[in-house]
């Protein structure tokens, strides 16, 4: 009996343990491990607030914007910005931003706050703002580079560093959804140089958001593919059906759409900043395909040639950027019509390179249509310990647009070499040999 109760109580603690470990199973598949990006491990948006000197009632501020990720830029027409006051602050002033609403500010008589909002949001001006509104390094819409900032003064907020509290459930858009911010979190005051870099300042106080960003948060469905082709195979693998989700099957146009002639002639109103997309019908219904053709095959070297096609009609890609894993990116000799920039994010692994247009001549991906097509050609040197042209070893490993992987189709269904490549040479030599042969034979018995 005491063996039984043993048994049955070890059976117990091991059902319990299975329990917990089913639950921790649940929660890891459930959490959004998504916004690990494996090809830019470290990559974030940090939120930098430094107070830069009290007022009667509050602070001036300034914030930053560091973007850390390697290939994904903010797009037009800029960031979003939001968050929520943990007292009753109120924002009486802002350069180089604004938030979208001023709110209830009905109690104010003489002077009235620029947000009243407990939870404003706060966007980039866009470029040709007042100078009078501007700030350092403010009002890119599409910005290029990796910082951006305004300032802000905040009132009804506390006059010192005991008083003052952290803003919190911080939102960060880029345009688009995506983003997850973390807490704001209480750093070393930072360091500022002037303008003339010959002193520096430091804040009285400083904090830090740090977002990530989640193609799984941004969208239900990919918004890109890959198609494939090669010189040695008359295949074209296209992308897969409904790569990018078949609910824009109703929506779609075709070329010859009485839409497409009014959505020429009929401008989009200055309203429509982010105009909805208008895509063209195709089977994979995605707003880009990238298409990877190998098109040479040298003794020291290979070619490939890559296309670039937008089927949205009423979206222009600027500063676009095409990010792709393959392992003889280790070795690029030379690329052509089209920047190029390793990207390293295990320094040991070379295998990822960033492909971006040239500026003023192919940065911009025009909307779909004729000129909705950017081309280049990348010239690699081989590896003879690695290199071949079977089971798809040539063909991409992951591809990324404007920071968006994009659907590969199943390496099952890619070109491959035929099977009787091989024993061409053999039948060659069988086909002169039944030439030559009886030719040689009569030869010989003509002259013995």
């Amino acid at each position: 009996m005491e063996f039984d109760s043993g048994k049955q109580q070890q059976n117990g603690t091991f059902g319990y343990l299975k329990l917990i470990a089913l639950i921790a199973l649940c929660l890891v598949l459930i959490s959004p491990a998504e916004s690990f990006d494996p090809l830019d491990p470290t990559g974030n948006v940090t939120i930098r607030w430094d107070i830069m000197s009290w007022t009667s009632d509050g602070y001036l501020a300034s914030v930053t914007l560091f973007n850390f990720q390697l290939y994904r830029n903010i797009m037009n027409p800029g960031w979003t910005l939001g968050w929520t006051w943990a007292k009753k602050e109120i924002i009486w002033a802002m350069m180089g931003a604004q938030a979208t609403e001023q709110g209830n500010c009905a109690k104010f008589k003489l002077k009235i706050p620029h947000s009243c909002k407990r939870n404003p949001q706060v966007v980039d001006l866009l470029p040709g703002a007042p100078f009078n509104m501007q700030f350092t390094n403010c009002c890119r819409g599409n910005p290029s580079g990796a910082v951006s900032a305004f300032q802000i003064g905040v009132g009804l907020s506390g006059t010192s560093n005991k008083t003052v509290k952290l803003p919190k459930n911080f939102k960060l858009q880029g345009p688009g959804p995506g983003y997850s911010c973390g807490p704001a979190k209480i750093v070393p005051s930072t360091v500022i140089l002037t303008d003339d870099r010959r002193r520096k300042m430091q804040a009285l106080m400083s904090w830090n958001v740090t977002c990530t960003y989640s193609q799984f948060l941004a969208y239900k469905n990919p918004s890109c593919c890959v198609s494939l082709s090669s010189f040695y195979s008359d295949k074209l693998t296209g992308c897969p059906s409904c790569a990018c989700g078949c609910q824009n099957n109703d929506t779609c146009v075709t070329r010859d759409s009485k839409i497409l002639q009014e959505n020429v002639t009929s401008p989009h109103r200055k309203s429509d900043i982010i105009p909805k997309p208008l895509l063209q019908c195709t089977h994979h219904l995605c707003h880009v395909r990238v298409h990877w053709h190998v098109k040479d095959n040298y003794k020291d070297y290979w070619r490939v040639k890559i296309a670039i096609i937008n089927f949205n009609y009423r979206l222009n890609f600027t500063d676009w950027s095409l990010v792709v894993q393959h392992p003889n990116l280790n070795n690029v000799t030379q690329v052509y019509s089209f920047e190029y920039m390793p990207l390293l994010p295990y320094e040991s692994i070379n295998d990822t390179g960033m492909f971006y247009g040239l500026k003023y001549y192919n940065d911009l991906l025009m909307e779909a249509g004729p000129k909705g097509n950017v081309q280049s050609e990348v010239l690699m040197k081989k590896d003879k310990n690695t290199f071949t042209l079977k089971q798809g070893w040539a063909f991409p490993r992951r591809v990324y647009f404007n920071g968006d992987e994009c659907m590969l189709p199943p390496p099952d269904s890619y070109p491959m070499l035929p099977n009787s490549a091989h024993k061409l040479p053999i039948s060659i030599m069988l086909m002169a040999g039944y030439v030559v042969f009886p030719l040689f034979f009569h030869l010989v018995v003509t002259l013995f």
